[in-house]
């Protein structure tokens, strides 16, 4: 039985140091190339003056920042190569910056969902909150709140830790159990329960909206009006809106799938004391840490193939145009 445990022990360990090694790198070149596109994309100003694609943007960058600070170190850590494990300050400054950048994004494309949401309504007040002013406004206090969200990260995490998943981590229970429940709770959590919530509002008001547009145009056609036909700008806009929620969609469903896994994870962790636990169970532990780790970066890194495949004609014309300017640049300086 022993043999057979610690068989099953090697094969656990060899398994998260493979994650670390080889998986981490496929995520982190497909996640990179992906949210640098999508900064170069919603860049341009027929994308930037949306709100909600104001918000995609934002959240683009806080993905980027968010693999290039935590999947470097992970790949890093694959090969017993990992400054943040030994030196403190490098610890905390890269646990404070991942933590709070992903925090970012996840709440911005909450605010994008609620954004749909009030774009949706047939209150005008509430179609007022859809500005970009307001966007901005809100990407400002989301940034503001996730920066002092975790300035504990300067006090709570530190270097060399032991029987823990990272040797970056908690220095105490009470820190782990704050800094895993804030993530878990503030950073995952509550941002899939609002997505949800207005996501279903917005469902609901779509479905309203084209139930009043119907009727609309019945009572059009009965009295023989032929601007039924007319306004085509107003059907792309359309067209364009209906896209960006199903962006917005797709998107809650992949970020629920893909991070939720961590969440629990963070939150059993809290529960269970490892220093009861055996070789095995730490062993096993640490795995299921290392792939949902990875589960959650693989987040960070979908939106820009979301993007290109739900986001309409319009999101990939305008790759083809960044793709035909980047290669006439090269062949005119060739």
């Amino acid at each position: 039985m022993s043999h057979s445990n610690d068989t099953l022990n090697n094969w656990y360990i060899n398994a998260t140091i493979q994650i670390n090694r080889y998986f981490t790198i496929i995520v982190f070149c497909f996640g990179t190339i992906g949210n640098i596109l999508n900064i170069l994309i919603l860049s341009q100003r027929s994308f930037r003056s949306n709100s909600c694609t104001w918000l995609f943007l934002i959240s683009s960058y806080a993905n980027l920042i968010s693999i290039l600070f935590g999947l470097t170190t992970r790949i890093k850590s694959g090969w017993n190569y990992d400054f943040t494990y030994t030196n403190r300050h490098l610890c905390k400054i890269r646990a404070f910056i991942v933590f709070t950048s992903r925090t970012i994004a996840f709440w911005l494309i909450t605010l994008a969902t609620i954004n749909r949401w009030a774009s949706s309504c047939v209150n005008v007040n509430y179609r007022r909150m859809s500005t970009l002013k307001r966007s901005q406004q809100g990407t400002i206090i989301i940034i503001l709140i996730s920066f002092l969200l975790y300035l504990q990260m300067f006090y709570c995490y530190d270097a060399n830790q032991i029987n823990v998943p990272l040797q970056c981590y908690g220095k105490s229970i009470l820190c782990r159990h704050l800094t895993d429940l804030t993530y878990g709770f503030i950073s995952i959590l509550c941002p899939l329960l609002f997505m949800f919530i207005f996501g279903i509002m917005t469902i609901l008001n779509v479905r309203q909206s084209q139930r009043r547009t119907s009727n609309l145009i019945l009572k059009t056609i009965i009295q023989n009006n032929p601007r039924i036909f007319d306004d085509q700008h107003k059907r792309l806009k359309k067209k364009s809106e209906h896209n960006l929620l199903l962006i917005l969609f797709i998107q809650i469903l992949l970020l629920t799938l893909l991070t939720l896994p961590q969440a629990i994870q963070k939150i059993y962790s809290t529960i269970i004391q490892k220093n009861s636990l055996n070789s095995l169970d730490k062993t096993i532990h640490n795995f299921i840490y290392s792939f949902v780790l990875l589960l959650s970066f693989i987040a960070n890194g979908i939106p820009f193939y979301i993007y290109t495949l739900c986001g309409g004609i319009i999101f990939r014309r305008a790759l083809y145009d960044l793709v035909n300017m980047i290669k006439n640049r090269v062949i005119c300086q060739s």
